[in-house]
Protein backbone atom coordinates (compact mmCIF):
# COMPACT_ATOMS: atom_id res chain seq x y z
CA UNK A 1 0.00 0.00 0.00
CA UNK A 2 2.46 2.47 -1.10
CA UNK A 3 0.79 4.63 -3.61
CA UNK A 4 -0.42 8.16 -1.11
CA UNK A 5 -2.14 9.17 -4.06
CA UNK A 6 -4.66 6.73 -3.36
CA UNK A 7 -7.97 6.59 -0.56
CA UNK A 8 -8.31 4.91 1.88
CA UNK A 9 -11.44 4.40 4.07
CA UNK A 10 -11.85 1.58 7.19
CA UNK A 11 -13.81 0.16 9.51
CA UNK A 12 -13.71 -2.03 12.74
CA UNK A 13 -16.28 -4.75 12.33
CA UNK A 14 -16.83 -7.09 15.57
CA UNK A 15 -18.13 -10.03 13.49
CA UNK A 16 -16.18 -13.57 13.16
CA UNK A 17 -13.84 -13.22 9.54
CA UNK A 18 -15.98 -15.75 7.92
CA UNK A 19 -19.19 -13.75 8.17
CA UNK A 20 -17.56 -10.64 6.74
CA UNK A 21 -15.68 -12.42 4.24
CA UNK A 22 -19.18 -13.75 3.30
CA UNK A 23 -21.03 -10.56 3.44
CA UNK A 24 -18.30 -8.79 1.57
CA UNK A 25 -17.87 -11.44 -1.30
CA UNK A 26 -21.33 -13.31 -1.42
CA UNK A 27 -24.11 -11.25 -4.14
CA UNK A 28 -26.96 -12.22 -1.97
CA UNK A 29 -25.36 -9.84 0.70
CA UNK A 30 -23.87 -7.33 -1.12
CA UNK A 31 -27.46 -5.44 -2.61
CA UNK A 32 -27.82 -4.89 1.38
CA UNK A 33 -24.83 -2.69 2.26
CA UNK A 34 -23.71 -1.46 -0.85
CA UNK A 35 -24.99 2.14 -1.01
CA UNK A 36 -23.63 5.51 0.54
CA UNK A 37 -26.63 7.10 1.08
CA UNK A 38 -30.54 5.82 1.95
CA UNK A 39 -31.83 7.18 -0.84
CA UNK A 40 -29.75 4.79 -3.31
CA UNK A 41 -29.75 1.12 -3.80
CA UNK A 42 -27.84 -1.90 -5.24
CA UNK A 43 -30.78 -3.94 -6.97
CA UNK A 44 -28.28 -5.98 -8.48
CA UNK A 45 -24.76 -7.79 -7.99
CA UNK A 46 -22.89 -10.13 -9.71
CA UNK A 47 -19.80 -11.29 -8.59
CA UNK A 48 -17.46 -14.12 -9.93
CA UNK A 49 -15.19 -14.15 -6.75
CA UNK A 50 -11.93 -15.47 -8.57
CA UNK A 51 -8.46 -14.30 -9.96
CA UNK A 52 -9.99 -12.72 -13.69
CA UNK A 53 -13.76 -13.18 -12.37
CA UNK A 54 -16.17 -9.92 -13.24
CA UNK A 55 -17.61 -8.35 -10.55
CA UNK A 56 -21.17 -6.16 -11.70
CA UNK A 57 -22.68 -3.80 -9.12
CA UNK A 58 -26.06 -2.04 -10.17
CA UNK A 59 -26.24 1.18 -7.56
CA UNK A 60 -28.83 3.67 -8.46
CA UNK A 61 -31.11 6.25 -6.71
CA UNK A 62 -34.24 4.80 -5.02
CA UNK A 63 -36.56 7.46 -7.51
CA UNK A 64 -35.20 6.06 -10.73
CA UNK A 65 -33.30 9.04 -11.81
CA UNK A 66 -29.84 8.16 -11.57
CA UNK A 67 -27.80 5.07 -11.61
CA UNK A 68 -24.46 3.76 -12.62
CA UNK A 69 -22.88 -0.07 -12.65
CA UNK A 70 -19.42 -0.41 -10.72
CA UNK A 71 -17.73 -3.49 -13.09
CA UNK A 72 -14.23 -4.59 -12.04
CA UNK A 73 -12.05 -7.82 -12.42
CA UNK A 74 -10.42 -9.72 -9.26
CA UNK A 75 -6.97 -9.61 -9.75
CA UNK A 76 -5.57 -11.16 -6.92
CA UNK A 77 -7.91 -12.65 -4.05
CA UNK A 78 -6.50 -14.80 -0.44
CA UNK A 79 -9.65 -15.88 1.12
CA UNK A 80 -10.29 -13.81 4.52
CA UNK A 81 -7.40 -12.06 4.30
CA UNK A 82 -7.14 -9.47 0.97
CA UNK A 83 -9.20 -8.67 -2.15
CA UNK A 84 -7.11 -6.86 -5.40
CA UNK A 85 -9.20 -5.79 -8.02
CA UNK A 86 -9.56 -3.10 -11.39
CA UNK A 87 -12.32 -1.18 -12.14
CA UNK A 88 -13.29 -1.19 -15.92
CA UNK A 89 -12.07 2.76 -16.11
CA UNK A 90 -8.42 1.20 -15.04
CA UNK A 91 -8.54 2.20 -11.14
CA UNK A 92 -7.08 -0.25 -8.42
CA UNK A 93 -9.11 -1.01 -5.47
CA UNK A 94 -7.96 -3.28 -2.62
CA UNK A 95 -9.46 -4.69 0.44
CA UNK A 96 -7.55 -5.65 3.54
CA UNK A 97 -9.30 -7.74 6.11
CA UNK A 98 -7.16 -8.12 9.50
CA UNK A 99 -8.07 -9.76 12.86
CA UNK A 100 -7.45 -7.12 15.48
CA UNK A 101 -8.59 -7.86 19.52
CA UNK A 102 -11.97 -7.27 19.06
CA UNK A 103 -13.10 -8.04 15.55
CA UNK A 104 -11.99 -7.58 12.07
CA UNK A 105 -10.28 -4.08 10.46
CA UNK A 106 -11.55 -3.35 7.13
CA UNK A 107 -9.20 -1.60 5.47
CA UNK A 108 -9.97 -0.49 1.71
CA UNK A 109 -8.11 1.55 -0.11
CA UNK A 110 -9.02 2.88 -4.15
CA UNK A 111 -7.37 4.88 -6.75
CA UNK A 112 -9.64 8.37 -7.08
CA UNK A 113 -11.46 8.95 -10.48
CA UNK A 114 -10.85 12.85 -11.05
CA UNK A 115 -14.84 14.18 -11.75
CA UNK A 116 -15.49 14.52 -7.96
CA UNK A 117 -13.32 15.75 -5.46
CA UNK A 118 -10.49 13.80 -3.21
CA UNK A 119 -13.33 14.47 0.18
CA UNK A 120 -16.57 13.41 -1.56
CA UNK A 121 -14.85 10.39 -2.99
CA UNK A 122 -13.47 9.47 0.19
CA UNK A 123 -16.94 10.47 2.43
CA UNK A 124 -19.09 8.61 -0.26
CA UNK A 125 -16.90 4.95 0.36
CA UNK A 126 -16.47 5.59 3.60
CA UNK A 127 -20.70 5.60 4.16
CA UNK A 128 -20.68 2.36 2.16
CA UNK A 129 -18.63 0.72 4.41
CA UNK A 130 -20.43 2.26 7.53
CA UNK A 131 -23.05 0.13 5.69
CA UNK A 132 -21.44 -2.86 5.29
CA UNK A 133 -20.42 -2.52 8.96
CA UNK A 134 -23.97 -1.89 10.11
CA UNK A 135 -25.27 -4.93 8.35
CA UNK A 136 -22.78 -7.44 9.67
CA UNK A 137 -23.15 -6.40 13.08
CA UNK A 138 -27.23 -6.80 13.06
Amino acid sequence: MENNQWIEVSAIIAAPIDQIWEKWTQEVHVVHWNFAHESWCCPRAISDLRVGGKSSYRMEAKDGSMGFDLNATFRQIDTNKFIASELEDGRKVEVLFTSIENGIRLDQRFEPEGMNPRELQQNGWQAILDHFKAYCEK
